[in-house]
């Protein structure tokens, strides 16, 4: 049975374990740390048998080289043109990666960095710092419009493809998100749920695309009135008629909130 669980990493960070129990084996997606794989693994007795890499950042990143000399010769999958030097496959637009039962499609996902990809299949991707629970990765490196066209791939996943990205930034994003779209009922009811959880110190996701449909304002950016609520000084030298732009006002807003 292939099960994908949460390793906690740094304050805010998953590191994603998809494991076969009747193979004892496992792989990880985006280890920042090595320390809590090394634990995690030891726990559920399991080996690790590969990596996949969403982008270079460092706490997506950092604890490659201690988990691969641990493990010796485990595929490390990343993008092909990755700044992080300890890909050993790397992958590009289209590009296929089995992962036990799992056969996962590459997506070029750039706008928070320029060599991004996601892991994606119908039935659960894997979205770094694309795509978060009602937000999105602050562009460090690529463009808004860039980024718009990135989270437009994503957007095409079916409703019940379960998305799991890198980060615990729910409650923040809520907060924006409800900012952005104050009357929005299903957004109001699920942040409740999310601060339900969290209380509890219970994890947020994974998520589901046809959840961020409907709480997601930078997903929403095709929705003409999304950017209402827009401050006017951000609207200047906006053409908010383009949805690229409305996501680009919002992004600026969110950079600020």
């Amino acid at each position: 049975m292939v099960q994908v669980k949460a390793i906690k990493a740094f304050s805010d960070n998953y590191i994603w374990c998809i494991s076969n129990e009747a193979e004892q084996t496992a792989w990880v997606v985006d280890p920042g740390q090595a320390e809590p794989v090394l634990n995690y693994l030891s726990e559920h007795n399991l080996t690790l048998s590969g990596i996949l890499i969403t982008h270079h950042h460092y706490d997506h990143t950092d604890g490659v080289a201690a988990l691969v000399k641990e493990f010796r010769d485990i595929p490390v999958y990343g993008p092909r043109h990755s700044p992080f030097k300890g890909i050993t496959h790397g992958v590009s637009e289209a590009d296929k990666v089995t992962v036990y039962d799992y056969t996962f499609t590459v997506l070029a996902t750039p706008g928070h960095t320029l060599d991004h990809v996601c892991y994606i299949n119908d039935e659960l991707s894997f979205t770094g710092d694309t795509l978060f629970s009602a937000g999105c990765g602050r562009l460090f490196e690529g463009s808004a419009e860039q980024m718009w066209h990135s989270l437009c791939k994503l957007r095409a996943l079916p409703d019940e493809c379960k998305i799991y990205c890198t980060h615990e930034y729910t409650q923040a994003n809520l907060a924006f998100a409800k900012a952005v779209e104050p009357n929005n009922e299903y957004l109001l009811s699920y942040s409740d749920e999310v601060d339900t959880l969290r209380a509890k110190d219970e994890i947020s996701l994974p998520t589901q695309l046809g959840v961020e449909k409907q709480i997601n304002p930078f997903l929403r950016s095709n929705i003409a009135t999304i950017t209402d609520e827009l401050p006017d000084e951000l609207k200047i030298n906006l053409d908010l008629n383009e949805p690229w732009q409305r996501f680009a006002g919002l992004r600026a807003w969110k950079d600020k909130f």
